[in-house]
């Protein structure tokens, strides 16, 4: 449930800057605001964040969705996590370090990479889905679909790749399964930068399953929306990840 603007500033006027989640992919969202806000000074350095319940009604998550991104904001050494009384999440002194960020200057081609995406995937699973599928065609995608829903850490990004590019190739255009092998690649030299994240992992896999369900069903709309969102959660976690913010917390 999303609640206002107005609500959100009656709890503090800056919390205006985080902005709600509006989209499908709660976590994805959630993980690239709570990533801006400490960006932008918002969250301090060393200062403890507002508490559960005051936060996720600011997002307009559950407390459940906002515990699982602080956990692994925690894992990739973002925060930290205090028990006690007087716990909750804390930013950390120092961001880590990957070598990985991108200043203002390169937000530029991370969003082409991600428009060039968006454009390619949703209209390569809609002709999946509008084609005539032969038996092997089928095997070979529901195949692709249990290789990356078991696949670990290591292997899990080349083989959701492939999954990606068996769709784009089920549509029979050699140009468009083209452009989607190349969006891939500039899209995994994106991810690889980022940390990987097991609740992350856990909703793509789901949003791969219903994808692959709609294009089995011959139905071209459900695909391409469900392709679409599926893209709008890895771009959640690109821009929380790697861009730079530009915008100052107000006084």
């Amino acid at each position: 449930m999303n609640i206002t603007d107005d609500a959100a500033s009656e709890l503090h006027p800056r919390y205006r800057l985080l902005g709600s989640v509006r989209t499908g992919n709660a976590f994805e969202e959630t993980v690239e605001h709570l990533l801006r806000g400490i960006k932008i000074g918002l969250f301090p350095a060393g200062e403890r964040l507002p508490a559960e319940r005051e936060l996720a009604k600011v997002l307009g998550v559950s407390r459940a969705t906002l515990r699982d991104a602080l956990a692994e904001l925690q894992q990739a050494r973002y925060l930290s996590i205090q028990r006690g009384r007087y716990g909750g999440a804390v930013v950390a002194p120092e961001l880590p370090s990957r070598g990985a960020a991108l200043g203002s200057q390169d937000r530029a081609a991370v969003e082409d990479v991600l428009a060039f995406r968006a454009a390619v995937e949703p209209a390569a699973a809609a002709l999946a889905a509008d084609s005539t599928l032969t038996a092997s065609d089928r095997t070979r995608l529901l195949d692709g679909l249990r290789s990356v829903s078991g696949a670990g850490p290591g292997q899990y990004r080349p083989l959701d790749a492939r999954l990606h590019i068996t769709i784009a190739e089920l549509g029979g255009s050699p140009r468009l399964a083209a452009a989607v092998a190349e969006a891939r690649a500039a899209t995994s030299d994106l991810l690889d930068r980022i940390p990987f994240l097991e609740r992350n992992i856990e909703h793509s896999d789901l949003q791969h399953t219903s994808i692959v369900e709609a294009i089995l069903a011959g139905d071209p709309t459900l695909a391409r929306t469900l392709m679409l969102e599926h893209l709008e959660g890895t771009a959640a976690l690109l821009r929380g990840f790697l861009t730079e913010a530009t915008q100052e917390p107000e006084a």
